[in-house]
Parts: C-alpha cells; sequence; structure tokens
C-alpha cells in the first residue's frame, strides 16, 4: 500500500510548462535565467537535463537483509544525490550540458549516473549513503535532514578518486574561506615535502591546466551550507537572501522542505520555489554490458512543482560548485554584495580567517582502509567501530 502511494505517474511533455502562470517575471534556475514569453522550450530543457532521482524499488537489500526499497524514508538521500550530481554534471560537463531523449551522451555522462545506481558497488547508491547515516546516528530506514545527508556525502566523497571532489560542511551558519582554501589546495598523500611549494605557487599551477581543463592542484570545490531560517517557520527577512543563492552561477540550489518530506530546490519564480521531487517509486534499474544507462527514468518529464517560500520548513541546507579557485573567490565576493550587503538578520556568516575558539581545522582525509567498490560498506563498519572507541 505504500509503494501504490508512490506509483509514478509522468505528464505528457506538452503539459510540462502550462502550470506556470502567464507573467514577464524571469524564472531563475540553478544560476541561469529564463524568461517564459521567450524561451519556455528552453527552460523546459533546462529542468529536464537536470539528474532526477526517486524512490525505487526491487534494489538488492541494503547491508544484505535491510530494505529493498526506500520508499517512505529515502527521499532526503534522494535530494542528496540530486545536488551531488548536479555538481559532477558541472564538473565533467559544464552548467550548459542539455540532454535529450534518445541522443547519445558522452561516456562522463554515464559514468556520472552509474555512482548513483542502487548497487552496493556505487560510490553514492542508497546503499552507501544509508549505511553511511550509521556514523551519524541514523538508522537504516530512518528519515535523514538536511545536515545528515550534508555529512554521509562528505564521507563518501573520500572514497571517490574519480571524482576527486572536496566537499566543505560549514559549521555554526559559518563558511571560513582560511580553511576552504587549505582544504581545495591540500596536496595528496605521495606529495609530502611538496605541500609548501604546491601551496605557495598554486597560482602558476593554475596557469597550466590538465586536458579536462581543470587548475591542477586546486580539488573542484562542493560547498553544502546547512542552515536553520527560523524556529517553526521561515523568517521573511531571509527570503530575499535564499532567493539571491539561486541567481549565482555557482548554485546547486537547496535541499529541503516538509517535515520528513524531502524536496531538491532548483529555482524559483516571484515568490514560489521549484523542485524536483523524489516522491515517485520507480523500479531499479542497472548498467548494461557496455556501461550505459536506461536513462529516461533518471530525467523528470512531468511538470515542475512549486510551492510558495514561505510554506518551506526553515532547516534547510544550500548547495554551491566550484570547479576553480576563480569561482570560489567569485562566489565570496557575490555572498559579501547581496547576502551580506544588510546590516539586519544575516543567513550565514562568510569570515577570512579560522576562528580562534573553534577547533584546528584538519582537511579531512580518506580512512588508512584499503578497500574499493563493494568492499566500501564493509570497510565503514569498521570505521564505525573505530569512532565509537572514542
Amino acid at each position: 500500500s505504500v509503494l501504490s502511494r508512490y506509483e509514478n505517474q509522468i505528464t505528457i511533455l506538452s503539459d510540462y510548462l502550462e502550470e506556470f502562470p502567464e507573467t514577464d517575471e524571469p524564472v531563475w534556475i540553478l544560476g541561469r535565467q529564463h524568461h517564459l514569453n521567450t524561451d519556455k522550450s528552453k527552460l523546459l530543457l533546462d529542468i529536464s537535463a537536470r539528474l532526477w532521482f526517486t524512490y525505487r524499488r526491487k534494489f538488492s537489500p541494503i547491508g544484505g537483509t535491510g530494505p529493498s526499497s526506500d520508499a517512505g524514508w529515502g527521499c532526503m538521500l534522494r535530494c542528496g544525490q540530486m545536488m551531488l550530481a548536479q555538481a559532477l554534471i558541472c564538473r565533467h560537463l559544464g552548467r550548459d550540458w542539455q540532454w535529450e531523449k534518445h541522443k547519445k551522451q558522452p561516456e562522463e555522462y554515464h559514468r556520472i549516473l552509474r555512482c548513483f545506481l542502487d548497487r552496493k558497488d556505487c560510490c553514492y547508491s542508497i546503499h552507501q549513503m544509508a549505511q553511511m547515516g550509521v556514523g551519524e546516528g541514523k538508522s537504516i530506514g530512518e528519515w535523514f535532514g538536511p545536515n545528515t545527508v550534508a555529512q554521509v556525502l562528505k564521507k563518501l566523497a573520500l572514497f571517490d578518486e574519480w571524482n576527486s571532489l572536496a566537499v566543505y560542511v560549514s559549521m555554526d551558519n559559518t563558511v571560513v574561506i582560511e580553511d576552504i582554501k587549505k582544504m581545495c589546495w591540500s596536496p595528496p598523500k605521495s606529495s609530502g615535502a611538496a605541500h609548501s611549494s604546491a601551496h605557495l605557487h598554486r597560482s602558476a599551477l593554475c596557469q597550466n591546466k590538465n586536458t579536462a581543463g581543470f587548475c591542477m592542484g586546486w580539488k573542484p570545490l562542493l560547498l553544502i551550507i546547512p542552515l536553520r531560517l527560523g524556529i517553526n517557520h521561515i523568517n521573511p527577512v531571509y527570503i530575499d537572501a535564499f532567493k539571491e543563492c539561486f541567481k549565482m552561477p555557482q548554485s546547486l540550489g537547496a535541499l529541503g522542505g516538509k517535515p520528513n518530506n524531502a524536496y531538491y530546490f532548483i529555482g524559483f519564480l516571484g515568490n514560489e520555489l521549484i523542485y524536483l521531487d523524489p516522491h515517485t517509486t520507480q523500479s531499479f534499474v542497472d548498467s548494461e554490458e557496455n556501461g550505459t544507462v536506461d536513462d529516461e527514468s533518471f530525467h523528470c518529464q512531468q511538470a515542475p512543482h512549486r510551492m510558495k517560500i514561505m510554506n518551506l520548513d526553515p532547516s534547510v541546507a544550500l548547495g554551491f560548485f566550484c570547479k576553480e579557485e576563480c569561482d570560489f573567490d567569485n562566489w565570496c565576493t557575490l555572498v559579501q554584495k547581496e547576502i551580506l550587503k544588510q546590516q539586519s538578520l544575516r543567513m550565514f556568516e562568510l569570515v577570512q580567517k579560522h576562528p580562534p575558539h573553534w577547533p584546528p581545522f584538519i582537511p579531512p582525509a580518506k580512512p588508512e582502509v584499503t578497500t574499493t567498490g563493494a568492499e566500501l560498506i564493509e570497510s565503514t563498519d569498521k570505521l564505525f567501530e573505530v569512532e565509537e572507541e572514542f
């Protein structure tokens, strides 16, 4: 009966944008502006190109004996997957990449998708996220909040050498520039004594890009800022600043929703948020023998959902992606200009130096466990045992 409540109901594409009102106001989607009067088709393509992760059923039981569906409890985990997937799309394919049904996609796209398949050997699968959540005090099958999902992604990213992301989750509504730069410029362990010289000469390194076009030395940054924008309801003083975040070119949207009902917010129109809804249950999809993925069920082709900002639960997490250091510097400038310009209640703080009363910042490192893929779950079990000893 639970599954039947969330059966997939897809509306045809011709109905896709009829949900939007007639208006001259721009629609903002993850740092891109669209006008309903002139480019509805571009807006449609932009929304449907985002990777859409929903409840799934009939995957292998989590932990061997756990649930084989996440319907009813996995919505925030799916939203976390969507935010991370958007970061990986930006990293490998660029923000302006578009998806079209039945169109051949690059290998990087299928490799990104494979990271999220519902298998225990995929680095960001529902299996890995649920199991890693145990270390955050969440039982498998228990609902996660935005901050817990952020902490889980931060831990799992340490095992992901292909994407090589630096994941920074802010504490106490404070983003520390010094700590982020220390983490993103942190060299591989093999570098050893080369650390200081690499750090000092990073601007020179930035001019020497590899074939993928990335700044060598700077690890692409996934920045997640968990926030509480009120007590029981969102405080109206935060609304303008919250909307500004979706305008930034680094935007990955926001995780949030209503109590026990998570959504992935990707933009806004006026005082309404636009979001992808994970509350549809689809069957497990695996990769083909050639490594490609039948991807049609991973793109939302139904009418985009909207909700009034004032109906948002005050517990949210903002996401941003900075591929290179200059992107992060630009983000800092935008925050100072658009978010912190008012002297009233600030949504979050951006500071240059590590607060002296905080514990020292140590960039997270992959645990000393020699493992990959399917063995990751077993290794994280050992990791939790070590943590409990402390």
